[in-house]
């Protein structure tokens, strides 16, 4: 009988071993999958978390000319005119006698005044017909009185029955003709009183020689003209007004204009007059401005160009009119108020578009950060940054006492 040698068998901690790893190996996994599990389960609520927050919301930050300031001052409606200074008094002197000159005293430029003396003329015809004339006065006189010693007689006469009544009555009307006689006689000699007075031509009013039309030695005749005197102390703005605009116009309204020239001054005026009826040829109205000029600065026939203020309001807080916007049928402004925007509906009184302003008689006060611009994306309840020139005036003062 054969006998088989079996393998010897392995020793108690060689065993062990051979189980031991494998184990190992599985408590590894376990451990791995345990604290992959814990993350997953703490990184869940954190992802909800950041979920549950709101997105932080963007702030524009604005441009100077994107806002601007309510300011507070008076508003003036104003209707533009143009037009020509003209001399309110002017007179044209002419000769009431004929006769030749002897002499002018005054040139074109020159400033007269009142009553002086601007023309001679050679008086000595006028002289003689003066002399003529009292010469005739006298012999009306002479007959006068011989008509009237007539009548005495023809009186005593009368009353003695010596002569009729007719011859009475043809005396008593030679006396009337002699007493009629004195009267013409009396009036030729004040006649070439007033004649030879006028050889002397004077000033009418004082102001500015603007043309003489005569030299010494000329020969005039009664009527012409020697002499244009106009008066610059007080002008007139003739300007052509649109028929449309006259209701507008009012006595009293005042006139701001320029004139070519004088490019840094204002001249004012007050409306004096309108004319009741249109221009020919036009639907325009002449109206009348009174202009002061006591400096004599202006002239005749300058070309002015202004405008009448038609109405005027109060000091009121002042909106421009790019920041007005319409919002369901209601007028509203974006205001910055503590760095937001905010839809503030206005109510809105008079408004001027030449300017570009509208009175606010509610809904803002001076010193109020309106938008001006058209913004894509700022909207009420927009987070805004106001430039440094625009911040409050508190603000302002925080910021330099940081500096400090």
């Amino acid at each position: 009988m054969k006998l088989e040698t079996l393998p010897p068998s392995l020793p108690t901690a060689a065993r062990g071993k051979r189980w031991r790893a494998p184990l190992i190996g599985l408590v590894v996994l376990a451990l791995a999958g345990g604290g992959w599990t814990v993350m997953q389960s703490g990184a869940k609520p954190a992802a909800a978390k950041d979920a549950g927050k709101a997105p932080k919301q963007e702030i524009y930050e604005l441009a100077g000319g994107d806002i601007a300031a309510v300011e507070a001052r008076a508003l003036a409606l104003k209707l533009p005119l143009s037009g020509s200074l003209m001399p309110l008094s002017q007179a044209t002197v002419k000769s009431k006698v004929s006769g030749q000159i002897e002499a002018t005293t005054a040139q074109e430029g020159t400033a007269v005044a009142a009553g002086q003396v601007l023309l001679r003329l050679d008086t000595a015809e006028l002289r003689a017909r003066l002399t003529q004339q009292q010469a005739a006065l006298d012999e009306a006189q002479a007959k006068l009185s011989l008509a009237n010693k007539n009548e005495t007689n023809n009186q005593a006469l009368l009353k003695q029955n010596y002569i009729s009544q007719n011859a009475y009555d043809s005396t008593h009307n030679s006396v009337e003709l002699a007493r009629a006689g004195v009267k013409a006689a009396s009036a030729q000699v004040e006649l070439a009183r007033i004649a030879l007075a006028d050889g002397v031509i004077r000033a009418p009013l004082g102001g500015i020689v603007s043309k003489r039309h005569v030299q010494a030695g000329e020969k005039v005749a009664p009527d012409m003209a020697v002499y244009t005197i106009v008066d610059l102390s007080e002008l007139v703005l003739e300007a052509q007004v649109p028929a449309a605009e006259i209701p507008r116009v009012k006595i009293g309204q005042q006139v701001q204009f320029k004139v070519d020239g004088f490019q840094g001054r204002d001249f004012v005026g007050t409306v004096a007059r309108v004319n009741p009826t249109t221009e020919a040829g036009s639907r325009a109205m002449l109206v009348y401005i009174a202009v002061p000029n006591a400096d004599g600065a202006l002239r005749g026939g300058m070309f002015a160009k202004g405008s009448i203020t038609t109405a005027r309001s109060a000091v009121m807080p002042l909106l421009p009119l790019q920041a007005l916007r319409e919002e369901k049928g209601r007028q509203v402004v974006y205001k910055v108020e503590q760095g937001k925007v905010v839809a503030q509906p206005v109510k809105l009184g008079l408004r001027n578009d030449d300017e570009g302003y509208a009175e606010v008689l509610d809904g803002l006060a001076p010193g109020a950060n309106v938008i001006v611009a058209k913004l894509d994306g700022v909207k009420p309840g927009s987070q805004v940054k106001l430039p440094a020139a625009a911040a409050p005036a508190k603000d302002k003062a925080a910021m330099l006492a940081r500096k400090d």
